[in-house]
């Protein structure tokens, strides 16, 4: 069986609720990095809502699936960054954070059980602060856009070094 070579990008979030727009942000991010920075071919970078419906529409087939979301945690540490990774062994999760909705648990456990997980998921849940009406992040979400770009940059660049290379179908 081949292994799946697509990856995608996705921010999850509202741009109109202050820190919650962190995921979109991200993928402004990484969109404005790929002229000096430039990502694998075809690699999908991707804002999203949360709907389960669609985040399983982007990620469905992928072989590596990032996902940038907003936490909302109680008490928090705005700009904390929490790293969890679901692979071919399960889940490894080295911190815990609750994303704000139930969008993003709920499509992964629905991938699950319709088969169509990526073949390894990273998410990176980010505390947030301010989830109020309103445009821009704050100081502390703000400052954790550009590391956490470059630490998915990361995370390609070293699933892309695995992933050993097509082969041409015959």
């Amino acid at each position: 069986m081949a292994v799946p070579t697509r990856i995608t990008v996705v921010g999850v979030g509202n741009e109109f609720r202050r820190d919650d727009g962190l995921g979109p942000a991200v993928i402004t991010r990484l969109k404005e990095g790929r002229a000096t920075r430039p990502l694998p071919p075809g690699t999908v970078l991707a804002s999203s809502d949360g709907d389960p419906g669609r985040l399983i529409g982007l990620w469905e087939e992928a072989g590596l699936a990032v996902v940038v979301d907003a936490a909302h945690v109680h008490p928090g540490c705005p700009g904390r960054v929490h790293r969890l990774e679901l692979g071919e062994h399960g889940v490894r999760r080295p911190g815990a954070a609750s994303t704000h909705g139930l969008g993003l648990g709920e499509a992964v456990e629905l991938s699950r059980v319709l088969g169509r997980l990526p073949a390894h998921l990273i998410v990176y849940a980010v505390e947030s602060g301010d989830g109020s009406l309103g445009t821009g992040l704050t100081k502390a979400v703000a400052a954790v856009v550009e590391p956490l770009a470059r630490r998915i940059e990361k995370d390609i660049a070293e699933y892309h070094a695995a992933v050993p290379p097509k082969r041409h179908r015959r």
